[in-house]
């Protein structure tokens, strides 16, 4: 069985104008055919599904296999929906190579989540947690799937240090529940990647 709504009192109301001052700038980087714009349109569904005002946008390349994509995500009071260099709190980095041209729009303190490996070159100065999604998603034979695997594994390795997600894993998988309604079989392998995600930031070192 795969919970699709967040349990009582995970939520603040669907559809209401959440109130809260917090605010969220993350960036999400990568190359077309990862599916950054899927993460991007899913993260700021949960933002809305919360209340929540969003803004997004999609800079620096088309969406073609191959090519690089980075996508702006601002959850909060925000008027314009590109992240200014310096004030990213996250980089959820799909394409490790992406990294030297993008890494300047993290603000200090901020946190770059990588389908890497090993840490990536050019980040001594930056708290990176890495996971190698890719070879997860190609184990569970969903090779497309590492955008959700990276993504489970970011909404738990933030809560993790502290950095609390404005958005909860019961948000996500109800947005995907709505998303993918009568797709059951994409919508179980959906929820395997992201659920396999957030056991690694669990059980990773931070």
């Amino acid at each position: 069985m795969y919970p699709c709504l967040p349990e009582e009192g995970d939520r603040k109301g669907r559809g209401a104008v959440n109130s809260s001052s917090e605010k969220q700038q993350i960036l999400i980087s990568g190359v077309g055919g990862q599916g950054i714009l899927f993460i991007t349109r899913l993260l700021a569904e949960a933002a809305i599904y919360k209340g929540l005002p969003v803004l997004t946008a999609e800079t620096h390349g088309m969406a073609q296999r191959g090519g690089i994509v980075m996508s702006h995500l601002k959850v909060g009071g925000f008027s314009s929906p590109l992240i200014r260099p310096g004030k990213a709190d996250v980089l959820l980095l799909l394409h490790e190579e992406n990294l030297k041209g993008h890494l300047y729009y993290l603000a200090h303190g901020g946190i770059v989540i990588a389908n890497s490996v090993l840490r990536p070159d050019g980040t001594e100065a930056a708290k990176v947690i890495s996971i190698d999604a890719a070879s997860l998603a190609k184990k569970i034979q969903q090779p497309k799937s590492a955008n959700l695997i990276l993504t489970g594994f970011a909404l738990s390795s933030l809560s993790r240090i502290g950095n609390r997600p404005y958005c909860s894993p019961a948000d996500i998988r109800a947005v995907l529940c709505q998303k993918m309604a009568g797709r059951d079989k994409i919508l179980r392998a959906s929820l395997d990647a992201f659920d396999l995600g957030m056991l690694r930031g669990q059980e990773a070192k931070i």
